[in-house]
């Protein structure tokens, strides 16, 4: 401490400990500026961590995805045409019963009816 040499003993140690002060100071300081590290915590357990797709896989997944919703067109279109025929089919059932006679298969045809309509909706709904 060559520059604090023509000091009195007193004021060198008040400089002394002035100059640790100061520098203790900034460098609580500058360890106060970084944020904390940030926990980082495993995956649930069952779940699998998924490494990012390449370009290859990415393609390969919407190639994938468009033949799905080709397929569930199809299957909701064959489903329509099916609910139709069906109608009609009730339609006719209906139509040779009375008003004291209701046909075993009508009740039938209306169960396929609506199971077929339910089957339709949720097909809609993907």
């Amino acid at each position: 401490m060559k520059f604090l040499a023509g000091l009195p003993p007193a004021r060198t140690i008040c400089a002394t400990l002035l100059l640790l002060f100061a520098m203790t100071t900034i460098r609580a300081d500058a360890q106060f500026t970084q944020a904390p590290p940030t926990p980082t915590f495993p995956p649930p357990p069952g779940t699998e961590q998924q490494q990012p797709k390449s370009p290859m896989e990415r393609q390969v997944d919407r190639q994938a995805a468009k033949q799905r919703n080709i397929q569930r067109q199809q299957d909701i279109k064959r489903d329509t045409e099916k609910l139709l025929e069906l109608a009609t089919e009730l339609k006719q059932y209906v139509d040779k019963t009375n008003e004291n006679i209701i046909s075993l298969d009508v009740i039938k045809k209306a169960d396929q009816i609506e199971k077929l309509a339910k089957s339709v909706k949720e097909k809609m709904k993907q």
